[in-house]
């Protein structure tokens, strides 16, 4: 008994370690994913230790190592809790009507298209977000151009396309492919009926992983040159997709800094939107920031529409700045802006090195 507690004590002490090293490999970054199910693990594995500290005293110092990172990821986890939840905001008179958006990676190979362009018909949202959309995806969501009769179409069969409606004005639109001409991001300058306008960023970076990218290089030079290009904007921001991270990873962390945007999970909860198929292993990849003028009514997740990926949906609305909300935005530490350059930089190069 006291062997198998050694061994379950060291592989969740590992698996809790392993995101503190800043290697961009991916063994390093996926065990960022999972705190949610380390921490279901770690607690009644800390009770059985409890049992066990008469039979050796280096069952004490794992004890203690065990206590401190159920403490440290609680105090990560607790904030996508509604206890960390603030008053709700008051809407303004000169405030936006309220907004809907939808955003789902649809997965290329998922053929049943009727799942998810139902739920569009049933939701009416005004913006509408597919990542991994090839020509097949685009093909059968053309039944819904004649409500939502302003796209941008990025079509692609090597499951980064991306297609973007929406029943708004769009003032200017534009492609960015930041790190790789083969992973794009769309950036959309939006009006409302009432005037108001915003920008809309779209994105979907590839995941480290073992059948993908062997690090999160272009991964994190993406998302973080999306941070630095919104960081200064004037104008409202949201900026939503599959970003194949999780929002307490350190890069997310600088994307947040940089971008100057407020998490939109913060006291609304963790809503883990892959793996639809396995419900122990799901994490929160298709996340949401915004700038302070952007004020989130609602932050949910749709039932499976066929894909690995749960439809996640949004309603906001645009006021006047917050200061309050204002108070949400994390800045940029000494040396940390030295550090997104450089994994820009690192993420530019790794597609130049896939490239030879």
């Amino acid at each position: 008994m006291q062997i198998l507690f050694l061994v379950l004590s060291g592989v969740l002490i590992l698996l809790s370690l392993l995101p503190f090293i800043r290697c961009q490999h991916w063994i390093f970054r996926v065990a960022e994913f999972v705190k949610l199910q380390l921490l279901v693990f770690q607690v009644p594995v800390l009770a059985w230790g409890f049992y066990l500290l008469a039979e050796s005293p280096w069952i004490w110092a794992i004890q203690i190592v065990q206590a401190l990172l159920i403490a440290y990821h609680v105090f990560i986890l607790v904030r996508y809790t509604k206890f960390w939840r603030k008053d709700k905001y008051e809407k303004g008179k000169d405030a936006s009507d309220s907004i809907k958006i939808i955003s789902c990676n649809v997965l290329q190979f998922n053929k049943e298209h009727e799942r998810f362009i139902d739920l569009i018909r049933k939701e009416e949202p005004k913006i509408f977000l597919t990542m991994e959309s090839d020509a097949v995806w685009e093909k059968a969501l053309r039944v819904l151009e004649s409500d939502y009769p302003n796209a941008v179409k990025v079509t692609l069969d090597n499951t980064y396309g991306m297609h973007f409606y929406t029943k708004l004005k769009v003032n200017k639109s534009q492609i960015h492919y930041f790190v790789a001409d083969d992973i794009p991001s769309i950036e959309v300058e939006l009006e409302t009926d009432d005037g108001h306008r915003f920008v809309f960023f779209a994105v979907h970076p590839p995941p480290p992983s073992p059948t993908e990218e062997e690090n999160s290089k272009e991964r994190d030079g993406d998302l973080l040159s999306v941070a630095k290009k919104v960081r200064d904007y004037k104008m409202p921001v949201l900026v939503t997709g599959d970003f194949n991270n999780v929002a307490w990873a350190r890069s997310s962390v600088l994307f947040k800094k940089t971008s100057k945007l407020i998490d939109a999970r913060i006291g609304r909860g963790i809503l883990s939107t892959f793996h639809a198929n396995y419900w122990f292993f799901r994490v929160p990849l298709d996340l949401l920031f915004h700038s302070p003028n952007v004020f989130i009514d609602k932050l949910f997740i749709y039932p499976s529409v066929g894909s690995d990926h749960f439809p996640m949906g949004c309603t906001f609305f645009i006021d006047r700045y917050s200061d309050e909300q204002a108070e949400d935005i994390e800045h940029l530490e000494q040396g940390e802006m030295s550090e997104v350059n450089e994994l820009i930089i690192e993420g530019r190069e790794e597609e130049s090195d896939n490239r030879k």
